[in-house]
């Protein structure tokens, strides 16, 4: 094959989905020449399995996205079709914004956005190589020969290394949706020295919307009083499409038990890795066998399509016990199915060969992001492509590297378990994962993370004073919350909501803190009148959880102490007296850039960690 030059770049992304147009629109933004290799320019930002972005804890990594200055909150607020805010009957630490998205829309939005950005050229074609001089990336070629010179790359691969789709008995080299996989890579990153594994996802079937009864479903409506994603939209459309819900039954189970002989997920066709939290149906049936019946979403896929998308009903069952198993579900009886479900297994990677700015730790430049990385959603990807991107563009650039705490963001979080603990399965985000997440709420995300994306140069100039009027703002909501009322409205509160009088007026933080919505005292006294929602109940929760907060905040001050106690990058663990065997194989397998971090590692305990503290205390580290 002859080789040719197709240009000289800083930086190459590999891939186009959730994690390339982050990683790519990143780089390019903060005036990096940046090429982005897709495999299909129409795949780009293409949502293969659930049409809808956010969903608990990945509202929270959303809204971290936007206020770092990412693109996925604009895109999808500007091609919604339905807003709900999950766990609203929750506490607010745990409430997630989630959206259905207009599939199409969205891939048409985001692929315009990376068309008309400076220093960005798109190029459809696969990548067979990542090229490498003196152990540093120089270069990523193509199957075709074409050889893009770079300082940079980043791997944002998804679901697409040696891709096979798994349905019955059927199974095919594809990547989801019909798409092409890639075939050439995986061979070049294990040359390279990442450890590489299989793991398996799935989607569900989509059906023509005319053929579904919604008269025997529930209807489930958005809500029109939430903000929306991005701090720089106002608010979210007034007008939402419907999706609806329904149950599996007796007969939907019978189905599927009668037929596990044929699912290739229990007759061991497939052997890899899927994903706890979101089984196929198979699994589901199987493995909680006590219950009569599981929900099912009917979700439209987009204003321009008749498809619609059956959340809870994801499997890799032959088409003709698809076909009687999505009919058994009421309101499905006569239902035509448009696309089959699939499972899908792929290629990815070990994540404990990664830094935790994404970088490869055995070859210079090189980042991973995204599936590759063995996570599962859009969300999660486009997070990491988001970091990926800016830490790359950093290093170019000659600055610091941006590494999120546990106690900043999600986002932290995320890249924290990965590259510490690694993960054995597709790893997903929840709330439960985040030590402070009363911290870390959708609500504050601006305050806590945008002047850092500004810092970095991603956050925008109007975003960046979006961000200082609505903090100016809060403080101002703030001060307002901490005067008092008369005590006629104090009282008038008070007895309202059945509570006893108080001997003095009190300020609505007072009141708040009794249980009282700031919703009710400003209708009560007509105080913030025409404030930002959005900073009201920011200034509401940072007054309800105050006591929560502080205590949070102090472990927080604990553990940055261990945080902030760096390891040489120089140390041999093996050598290390008093360590036990199994916690010097695992520091030496991570190699941890802090005491922090080395304590989060499995296999790690608190006596290996006073061993390590002794260690630098004796070498003056």
């Amino acid at each position: 094959m002859v080789e040719f030059k197709e240009g000289s770049f800083d930086i190459v992304v590999i891939g186009a989905g959730h994690a390339g147009c982050e990683a790519a629109l990143a780089c390019a933004r903060t005036g990096l020449k940046t090429a982005m290799l897709t495999l299909n320019l129409d795949s780009i930002a293409f949502m293969a399995c659930n049409p809808s972005i956010g969903g608990t804890a990945k509202g929270h990594l959303v809204r971290e996205i936007d206020a770092l200055g990412g693109e996925m909150g604009i895109n999808a607020d500007r091609t919604a079709m339905q807003f709900k805010m999950l766990n609203i009957g929750k506490g607010a630490a745990v409430q997630s914004l989630r959206c259905q998205s207009d599939k199409n829309a969205y891939h048409r939005r985001m692929k315009y956005v990376l068309e008309h950005t400076q220093n960005l050229r798109i190029v459809q074609g696969e990548a067979a190589r990542i090229l490498v001089k003196e152990g540093r990336v120089c270069g990523v070629e193509t199957t075709y020969g074409g050889i893009f010179d770079c300082r940079a790359a980043i791997v944002a691969t998804g679901v697409y290394l040696n891709a096979q789709t798994i349905t019955g008995e059927v199974i095919k080299d594809s990547g989801p949706n019909g798409f092409a996989p890639a075939t050439e890579l995986t061979k070049n990153l294990a040359e390279l020295g990442f450890g590489v594994r299989r793991f398996k996802t799935g989607t569900p079937a989509r059906i023509d919307f005319r053929t579904i009864d919604t008269t025997k479903c529930v209807v489930q409506p958005g809500d029109g009083e939430v903000y929306p994603f991005s701090f720089l939209d106002d608010k979210v459309p007034a007008e939402q499409t419907d999706c609806y819900l329904t149950y599996t039954n007796r007969r939907t189970h019978e189905i599927i038990l009668s037929n596990l002989d044929r699912s290739p997920l229990y007759n061991g066709t497939i052997g890899s890795t899927g994903p706890r939290y979101c089984p196929s149906i198979e699994t589901k049936v199987v493995r909680f066998s006590d219950k009569e019946r599981h929900q099912i979403f009917i979700e439209p896929e987009g204003a321009d399509t008749l498809e619609a998308y059956i959340q809870g009903m994801s499997s890799s069952l032959p088409h003709d016990i698809q076909r009687d198993m999505y009919r058994s579900v009421a309101g499905l009886e006569r239902c035509d199915i448009m696309r089959y479900a699939y499972a899908i297994e792929y290629d990815c990677i070990d994540t404990l060969d990664v830094k935790p700015t994404l970088e490869f730790k055995k070859v210079e430049n090189l980042y991973t992001a995204g599936q590759i990385n063995g996570t599962s959603g859009y969300e999660e990807a486009a997070a990491q492509g988001l970091m990926a991107g800016l830490n790359a563009s950093l290093k170019l650039r000659g600055l610091p590297p941006l590494v999120l705490g546990r106690d900043e963001a999600y986002i932290g979080v995320l890249i924290d378990d990965l590259v510490t603990k690694g993960t054995e399965e597709p790893y997903r985000m929840m709330t439960s994962r985040a030590e402070h997440r009363i911290e870390l709420r959708q609500d504050n995300a601006d305050f806590r993370l945008t002047q850092k994306g500004y810092d970095c140069g991603l956050v925008t100039k109007e975003r960046y004073q979006r961000y200082l009027k609505r903090r100016a703002d809060f403080s101002e909501v703030m001060r307002a919350l901490e005067k008092r009322l008369t005590k006629e409205q104090t009282d008038g509160l008070l007895t309202a909501h059945s509570l006893p009088p108080a001997a003095r007026a009190a300020s609505p933080a007072e009141l708040i803190k009794r249980g009282i919505s700031l919703k009710d005292i400003c209708g009560a006294t007509g105080i913030l009148e025409g404030c930002d929602r959005s900073v009201a109940e920011s200034a509401e929760i940072e007054i309800k959880y105050e006591g929560y907060l502080k205590k949070g905040r102090e472990e927080i001050e604990r553990a940055k102490k261990l945080e902030g106690r760096l390891l040489p990058d120089d140390i041999d663990y093996l050598k290390i007296d008093g360590l036990r065997l199994e916690a010097r194989e695992k520091l030496e397998r991570v190699r941890p850039r802090s005491l922090g971090q080395a304590g989060r590692i499995s296999g790690v305990n608190p006596a290996d960690i006073s061993v390590l503290m002794i260690y630098l205390a004796l070498n003056g580290k």
